[in-house]
Parts: structure tokens; C-alpha cells; sequence
């Protein structure tokens, strides 16, 4: 089973996510992340062993604990590509300064510290809360992404954090389906 860690806003978000993806529609290379799927990765797992399932859930919960994060209102808003403007693979939407950022941080922190325990790869760059909004598959549209990203500054909306989900990604002919395996609340 292919696995991550999540915060999962409400998918009452997901018209806006879509309004705000529709910003680039003239950019050319573009493949959109079903806006109903928004998530915040807080560790990716990749391939793992159905086996390994209840320590993973029991490290989830013991860096839950050790982050000691209280639900909190997170504020999606901002946009950003990863890895650079130059040479773009990822357009994201991000956290709006505030006490989310910080938050989804320590949670990131803890449960990347509770995962390397179980085996898995440290992550080898800063983390940075965001929701994928679509991948660049080729350059044609860089410079329609570029004027966006730079001259529009969206706000998606805010939502309760109050739990971290284990989800499941299946891969399917009209993309990844994705299922809640766990949650743990704050």
C-alpha cells in the first residue's frame, strides 16, 4: 500500500482550490491535482508493507502527542512552485502567516522524527506546508505560471485543524484515489 501523512482540509474547500487553479489555464504542461483531494503533506511513505500498519498508526499518534499541537485555524492562501521559479515542477497554495505555518511545522517535525525511527527515508529538503495544486509535466507554460505565481495572491480559505490523517493512495486510469487509513486528533 502506498501511504502519507496528512492534513486533510474540508472538501468544501475544493471550489476555491479550483478557482484558484483556473488562474492557469493558459499555461500549457500543466497536470491539475483533483482540487476534492486537497491535502498538506506532513510525510510521504511511499510503498509500505500492510504488515508495518499499526506502528505506523501508533507512531502517528506518539508524534501527535510529542508535537502537543491543540486544534488550531489553519489559512490556505498564497501561491508558490517548487523547486524554483526557473525550473518549475510543482504549483502549490500555501499557509497565510499565522499560527498555521508554525503548527503544521511541529507536526511535520514530529511525525518526520517518529517515521525515520520506523525505517523511513529522512526527507532531504525544508519542509514547506502546501497543497499541490497541479505538476508541470513540460516547460511550455513556465512563463503563464511564472506571471501568476508572481502577480496574483489568492486566498482559498480557512479551516480547523484538529487531526492528522494516514491515507492510502491507489492508483488508478483517471488518477490517484485516496482513502483515510487513520486519524488521529489533536
Amino acid at each position: 500500500m502506498r501511504l502519507f501523512v496528512s492534513v486533510d482540509p474540508p472538501v468544501s474547500l475544493a471550489d476555491t482550490v479550483e478557482t484558484v487553479q483556473a488562474e492557469f489555464s493558459e499555461a500549457d504542461g500543466l497536470n491539475f491535482v483533483d482540487p476534492k483531494q486537497a491535502h498538506f503533506t506532513l510525510k510521504f511513505l511511499g510503498e509500505t508493507n500492510p504488515e508495518r500498519l499499526n506502528k505506523i498508526k501508533t507512531a502517528i499518534r506518539d508524534a501527535v502527542d510529542e508535537a502537543a499541537v491543540d486544534p488550531f485555524d489553519c489559512t490556505i492562501g498564497g501561491l508558490g512552485v517548487f523547486p524554483s521559479l526557473e525550473y518549475i515542477t510543482v504549483v502549490w497554495v500555501g499557509v497565510r502567516e499565522g499560527k498555521g505555518d508554525a503548527e503544521l511545522t511541529r507536526l511535520h517535525e514530529a511525525v518526520e522524527a517518529e517515521m525515520t525511527v520506523l525505517g523511513f527515508e529522512a526527507e532531504s529538503h525544508e519542509f514547506t506546508p502546501h497543497i499541490t495544486l497541479a505538476r508541470m509535466t513540460n516547460a511550455r507554460g513556465k512563463s503563464v505560471v511564472q506571471e501568476v505565481v508572481q502577480e496574483t495572491d489568492p486566498t482559498v480559505g480557512m479551516f480547523r485543524v484538529d487531526s492528522v490523517q494516514l491515507t492510502e493512495s491507489t492508483q488508478t486510469d483517471s488518477g490517484p484515489e485516496y482513502e483515510t487509513v487513520a486519524e488521529v486528533d489533536l
